[in-house]
Parts: C-alpha cells; sequence; structure tokens
C-alpha cells in the first residue's frame, strides 16, 4: 500500500497557484515583471 506525502501533496499544489497567479498577472492586469519574479522565486 503507498502511502501519501502530505509535504509533496502540498508543494505540488503551492507550485501550482504559483503558476496561476502568474498567469492572471501576465494576461489581465499586464504586470510582466512580477509575474516573471514570482514565477523564479
Amino acid at each position: 500500500m503507498k502511502k501519501n506525502n502530505i509535504i509533496k501533496e502540498k508543494t505540488y499544489n503551492f507550485a501550482l497557484r504559483i503558476i496561476k497567479i502568474s498567469k492572471y498577472l501576465n494576461q489581465n492586469k499586464n504586470e510582466y515583471v512580477s509575474s516573471k519574479q514570482i514565477l523564479r522565486s
């Protein structure tokens, strides 16, 4: 039986949220510099 790794799941979900917010900033707010900095960090 495979045990779920909670840290791996939370890290993955956090990364997805970062990608979504950077896309939102890039498309809707035209914040290119901020979205690139968020992705890099």
